[in-house]
């Protein structure tokens, strides 16, 4: 047998068009392309190009980040994110973001940002691009804000603008429970608030983040109570909260409302014959209402549990963008384990998987912050992501 002749069998990249090399690049994971911008003159100057950055930014999958606070030793917070793509954990420096360092400060992340919110007598709030550690303060909150929804949007100019929705206010250190659920929009062109209707009374019993979940859709920004299913949405064009509905399938014991694969998607636990199901239901946005499209497999359920209490399934959480859904534990016990559901762009159909486990290392956390961001590119080609290793293990 004739060996092969490693100058005509190999395959030279000198007879692939730029364009050609362009496309190849773009369909790595992100971090596969940071490296891959190292290889020689050509792939950098391909990669580092305003346009491929922009295009691939927004072809990419958004990320799933946690984000681990520990409240007695602040040298054992953690933050990890992980690229649906790649398969793979990554570490993140500490150094990208202040923590918050106590319990009237709250750190939140949405739409490509990261924010730090303040219930104190300053009412600061400041953000940054995820990866990017490039913080901004703004001029100060009319209302004190800890743990509020925040969401970004684009307005009929295509200016971003931050939408700050309730929020707790703490006095000597208790949740004040008569204070306005307040709605402030952010124009980072001109640092400067608008005050608008406040949200409606009905959620007042839980007002922050820890009970209410939201989603930005068709220029509305949605707001549901986890638990009681309140639901009613802000029209961010005429500045007005629709009425209040209540969205509850039947058996569902808490729920999250996602904006998923265009379309609004509720995600929640049943307690109904023959047993506990985490369900996802289509919603129409015009009539709120509901139905099914998928069903957590069985065996992908209880891999995010270890218990046999009767509350084992109340540390689940719920997030969502893009076409992925994450389902997690916040406990530590199981070391965080999450699956992913992803909603076929051409089909519709959901596939559902384990996503791999946390670093062995990962910390004992009091209070888990989880959310889908998208990612830039510049940003990671400018930070400090890239500089550590991938952090993977598997079942």
């Amino acid at each position: 047998m004739e060996k092969p002749n490693s100058q005509t069998d190999s395959f030279n990249w000198d007879y692939v068009s730029s364009d050609v090399t362009e496309l190849i690049l773009s369909y790595l994971p992100i971090r596969s392309i940071v490296r891959a911008s190292t290889v020689c003159k050509l792939w950098h100057s391909i990669i580092t190009s305003v346009s491929f950055s922009t295009r691939v930014s927004a072809a990419k999958k958004p990320w799933f980040f946690l984000y681990g606070q520990n409240n007695i030793f602040l040298k054992n917070n953690q933050a990890f994110a992980f690229d649906p793509e790649a398969d793979e954990w990554i570490k993140l420096p500490t150094t990208l973001f202040p923590w918050p360092s106590s319990q009237e400060e709250s750190f939140i992340g949405s739409g490509g940002f990261c924010f730090i919110t303040t219930s104190s007598t300053a009412a600061k709030f400041s953000f940054s691009p995820i990866l990017k550690a490039s913080w901004r303060q703004t001029s100060p909150l009319r209302f004190f804000r800890c743990n509020p929804l925040v969401g970004v949007y684009t307005d009929g100019s295509g200016l971003s603008r931050f939408i700050v929705v309730g929020g707790v206010r703490f006095i000597g250190g208790l949740v004040d429970i008569e204070d306005r659920l307040a709605v402030e929009i952010y124009n980072p062109n001109f640092d400067s608030w608008e005050l608008c209707p406040p949200l409606p009374v009905d959620f007042t019993s839980g007002n922050s983040s820890q009970w209410l979940s939201s989603a930005l859709f068709k220029d509305k920004f949605y707001v549901f109570g986890i638990y009681s299913c309140f639901v009613s949405s802000f029209d961010l064009n005429k500045h007005f909260w629709s009425g209040v509905q209540t969205l509850r399938p039947p058996g569902v014991l808490f729920s999250f409302l996602i904006s998923c694969q265009d379309q609004l998607v509720l995600a929640g636990l049943c307690n109904a014959p023959p047993g506990p199901s985490f369900n996802l239901w289509k919603i129409d946005e015009k009539t709120m209402e509901f139905s099914e499209i998928a069903i957590m497999p069985q065996e992908l359920l209880y891999c995010l549990i270890d218990s046999d209490e009767d509350d084992k399934f109340a540390s689940l959480k719920c997030v969502g963008l893009g076409n992925v859904i994450y389902v997690f534990n916040e406990e530590h016990h199981r070391n965080y384990p999450a699956c992913a559901c992803e909603i076929s762009n051409v089909s519709g159909k959901c596939s559902w998987r384990r996503v791999p486990n946390l670093p062995v290392h990962a910390n004992r956390f009091h209070k888990l912050i989880s959310f889908c961001s998208t990612v830039s590119l510049d940003n990671v080609l400018r930070g400090e992501v890239e500089e550590l290793g991938p952090e993977q293990a598997s079942y």
